[in-house]
């Protein structure tokens, strides 16, 4: 799949989910104020109800025509003059009944309207499950109303869900479909990238390979020449070209073994006391009889440090061998190569200053992938798999320290290893 090709479904995928969220929300809204305009209507014709109820047990419906028997005061505050007196348990008993009558099965809070004190009676608090309490509810009152009673209906969210109860199933179903579209697309994108990086190992492998071993058989050929040994400057010259490519042929196939011994295990390290300072000194010079440490200047600073750690011999050599190389690598002038060591709390700070190309800001976190390698423009500028900086990345992780990187004010980069004191 090409790039623009996933980026188009990327941006259609993004708008048709946009649009299905906006259309969902919208019926939401919808259904919402349908269902308080239902709970309105439902509340008054109730409450109308009840009034006539109580006309009725007192036999005093012919005023019902002259009076307005409900006042809607808020979204869930009403005012009911009934134009009588009544009593407190025909009303409560009145309100029940046509409440459920009319599906509003939650609990609410009542008061009388006391004429001779000219203020509401203590409230009462019924509940969904029908206990009686007393409410601490402060209910209006109306100067036009003489025996009238107030009615509140605390929590009205119940009687929403139950109304709106699909919708909300519906969206959290919607929800989780987008959770897995953007899960699998997620997918699609990684595999993607990963494709295009293996893509890219496969063909440095392919040059990796193919050019020591073409090497080696060219060298060979001139070897199996009859006249070969009559010119041994020339025979010790082609020797010395199969060594160095059979070395540098194994080396590139021990990375790849290496790799594969990582991804199919743990790292299981052999930890031993070592002696920093002395141990990286020992790797330095190991370092500089090899092809490429002939070429790096190397400058130790410890400042008399040379405490102890506990490591792994074998792994901690190779991550120095690595960060040693790349300094070289990645040099387009001498190579030089300044570490330092400092005291920080609890903690040991092991640098490395090189004088390379540097690495740009962006890729800095990215360069302790697998067979990732900062772009350079050709592939071949500089010979590599992208296996090294991961390995490093594995190695201090095993080891339980941290490593970041940064730039080198006098120009290259700076790899910093935090070592546990």
């Amino acid at each position: 799949m090409k790039g623009k090709t996933l980026k188009y479904i990327i941006l259609l995928a993004t708008v048709s989910i946009a649009g299905v969220f906006l259309i969902q929300f919208a019926f939401i809204r919808y259904s919402y104020q349908l269902s308080e305009k239902q709970f309105t209507e439902s509340a008054s014709v109730a409450l109308k109800e009840v009034a006539w109820q109580i006309m009725l047990a007192t036999g005093t419906t012919s005023n019902f025509e002259s009076i307005t028997p409900v006042e809607m005061i808020s979204d869930n505050t009403y005012l009911v003059n009934v134009g009588v007196l009544f009593d407190k348990e025909l009303l409560m008993n009145n309100l029940e009944e046509q409440l459920k009558k009319h599906d509003i099965y939650y609990g609410f809070e009542f008061a009388l309207f006391n004429p001779q004190e000219e203020q509401m009676e203590e409230g009462t608090l019924v509940t969904a499950t029908g206990d009686v309490l007393t409410s601490a509810y402060s209910f209006p009152t109306n100067e036009d109303y003489t025996y009238y009673f107030a009615i509140h209906f605390a929590d009205r969210k119940a009687y929403f869900s139950s109304r709106l109860s699909i919708w909300y199933f519906m969206t959290g179903l919607l929800v989780l479909v987008v959770f897995f579209f953007g899960y699998t697309l997620s997918v699609i994108i990684r595999q993607r990238q990963l494709s295009e990086v293996q893509k890219s190992f496969i063909n440095n492998l392919t040059h990796e390979l193919k050019t020591p071993i073409s090497s080696i058989a060219l060298s060979a050929k001139v070897l199996t020449e009859e006249n070969i040994t009559e010119t041994p400057a020339r025979l010790h010259q082609y020797a010395r070209i199969i060594q160095d490519q059979n070395a540098r042929l194994m080396k590139n196939v021990e990375k790849v073994l290496n790799l594969a011994s990582l991804e199919k295990s743990r790292i299981k390290l052999n930890r031993e006391v070592i002696e920093l300072k002395s141990f990286i000194d020992k790797n330095c010079e190991l370092f500089r009889q090899s092809d490429n440490g002939q070429k790096l200047h190397i400058e130790i600073n410890f400042d008399e440090l040379n405490p102890t750690i506990s490591a792994d011999k074998f792994h901690f050599a190779n991550l120095l061998s690595n960060i040693l190389e790349n300094a070289v690598k990645y040099c387009e002038t001498t190579p030089q190569m300044v570490i330092t060591l400092t005291r920080s709390k609890k903690q040991w700070v092991l640098s490395f200053a090189d004088n390379g190309i540097g690495i740009p800001k962006e890729y800095r976190k990215k360069i302790f992938r697998k067979f990732y390698r900062v772009p350079t423009g050709n592939v071949h500028n500089v010979k590599g798999f992208g296996l090294g900086l991961d390995y490093v990345y594995k190695i201090v992780k095993a080891h339980h320290w941290k490593i970041h990187v940064s730039e080198n004010p006098t120009g290259g980069s700076i790899f910093t290893i935090i070592i546990s004191a």
